[in-house]
């Protein structure tokens, strides 16, 4: 129905498209401006917000790639879209981009030594980890993760020193009786009722 009326719109001579409003500028504190906040206090103030903890991962010509991610969340029903943010230094980021997919693995309670080792720069993450590829996009889906989320890159956006990806899911699953394990104040956690 929209095809047809984009098709008649054009042959009579109407525009079909509305031009985007301009993007506004990108704008980060210069060395002559004091930062409205306290990195350290902004940090330790949102610490305070107990996290889940991800492993996002992905598989690229040289192999399997990944990092630890605490900034993950749902983002829409309809269509199955999640989001993540990743720092613009990042190194695996540049990886994952260019895999153009991604796999979402949840940790569990008893996971905290695999996030750690995901949190390093530099070395080789996948020494000893289990991991098998998963169905939709063969990104690594690693062993004993509680939940996964099969994904592909459909949009990124600048969100001041990181990049918020956002992917649409393509397959997922869950174990039902698992623990996730948390980060709140710079510890991992687990949860209690």
């Amino acid at each position: 129905m929209a095809a047809t009326a984009v098709r008649h719109l054009r042959a009579a001579g109407s525009p079909t498209a509305v031009e985007p409003l301009p993007r506004p500028a990108l704008r980060a504190v210069g060395d002559d401006e004091r930062a409205p906040v306290d990195h350290g206090e902004f940090r330790r103030v949102l610490g305070h917000f107990a996290s889940g903890v991800t492993i996002m991962t992905a598989l690229d010509a040289d192999g399997p790639t990944g990092f630890a991610c605490q900034s993950f969340a749902s983002l829409s029903l309809d269509p199955p879209l999640v989001a993540f943010m990743v720092a613009r230094t990042s190194t695996t980021w540049p990886r994952i981009a260019a895999a153009g997919t991604f796999c979402v693995n949840v940790l569990g309670a008893d996971q905290g030594a695999l996030c750690r080792s995901f949190a390093v720069s530099g070395a080789d993450k996948f020494t000893g980890v289990d991991w098998s590829p998963a169905p939709a996009t063969g990104s690594p889906r690693l062993a004993g993760a509680p939940a996964w989320i099969d994904c592909t890159i459909t949009a990124v956006h600048t969100g001041g020193d990181h990049l918020i990806v956002v992917g649409r899911v393509e397959h997922l699953g869950a174990e039902e009786e698992s623990e996730p394990l948390l980060f709140y104040r710079g510890r991992f956690g687990r949860f209690s009722e």
